[in-house]
């Protein structure tokens, strides 16, 4: 189990740094942040002033050598939006994104998993037929039309809930169902398909011959095989619940990083932006190693594949 962990942690290691490097490349790819940070009117002395107060007059290996080590520090320099250090911004907004996520993935499970249950030992009756609508739709609606569309009808016409903002609990509805209805649509998929599997095996067929009763058969026997699936798909989708939130925080205009990545991309502020991805690639990588360490403890195969 040991060297499962490690050699997960070691793999979420080395992607972290190729995407440090690919954050440090596309940073500078996309032009000198001089320009940003001077006027017109700025002399060429203050313009090599800066460059040697920002390490651009050494090699770029060196600057990204520079750049990784500020990044452990969780340094990434000043935001030009506010002209405070990045990772308070980050911190300041990061609350925000997590009650979001988490109420976009309380939604996923509540709808998803019991719609995909009832989908399956309901097969093909209306049940059925119900659940895949939500499926087709929730795979198949933008993220973004989906939210106008309920800011028009519930915000605007109805009058029921915010049509932006972060204010109460009502404020929350929403953008959780914007951002967790894709979600929706896919744990409704994997649980019937999981739940379909485990209801064809011939233990499960052993078991009604025995006269287990249909209620333990399902609770029992058939979902409590049918979860790794579910399970590996829900500690993933934490992640991108979490770091995708960008489009349902702009729809809103909920004080998030998502939205404040939008604020930085659409006001050239690199550091920030810098900032930002290489917070969401912790979160996400760090769910994901969580998730595989848990699989492989419910599931001791895959600690020697």
């Amino acid at each position: 189990m040991q060297k499962f962990i490690l050699r997960r942690l070691a793999i979420t290691v080395v992607t972290l740094i190729l995407v440090s490097l690919i954050v440090f490349v596309m940073a500078r790819a996309s032009g000198d942040p001089r320009t940003l940070l001077l006027d017109d009117y700025a002399s060429t002395e203050m313009w090599d002033e800066l460059g040697v107060e920002l390490g651009l007059d050494k090699p770029l290996y060196i600057q990204y050598a520079i750049f990784l080590g500020d990044a452990l520090l969780l340094d990434f320099g000043d935001s030009v939006i506010d002209n405070q250090p990045v990772t308070a911004t980050i911190l300041e907004r990061l609350p925000a994104t997590l009650q979001l996520g988490a109420a976009a993935f309380i939604f996923s499970l509540v709808i998803g998993i019991p719609l995909g249950i009832l989908s399956s030992i309901k097969r093909d009756s209306f049940w059925d037929q119900v659940g895949k609508l939500v499926a087709l739709l929730g795979q198949s609606m933008p993220p973004f039309w989906l939210g106008i569309m309920m800011i028009f009808f519930f915000a605007v016409m109805l009058g029921w809930v915010p049509p932006s903002g972060r204010y109460d609990w009502n404020s929350f509805v929403l953008p959780a169902i914007t951002l967790g209805w894709f979600t929706v649509a896919a744990n409704m998929r994997i649980v019937r398909s999981a739940m379909l599997d485990s209801l064809d095996t011939e233990y499960i067929k052993l078991a009604r011959a025995k006269g287990v009763s249909e209620t333990q058969i399902i609770w029992k026997h058939a979902l409590k095989n049918a979860v790794i699936p579910p399970l590996t798909f829900m500690g993933i989708t934490l992640g991108t619940l979490v770091t995708g939130s960008i489009v349902a925080e702009t729809v809103f205009a909920w004080p998030g990083i998502g939205l404040l990545a939008f604020d930085a991309l659409r006001q050239s502020d690199y550091s920030l932006l810098q900032g930002i991805v290489v917070f969401f690639a912790v979160m996400y990588l760090g769910t994901s190693l969580l998730v595989d360490i848990l699989y492989a403890y419910l599931d001791p195969r895959i600690r020697y594949s």
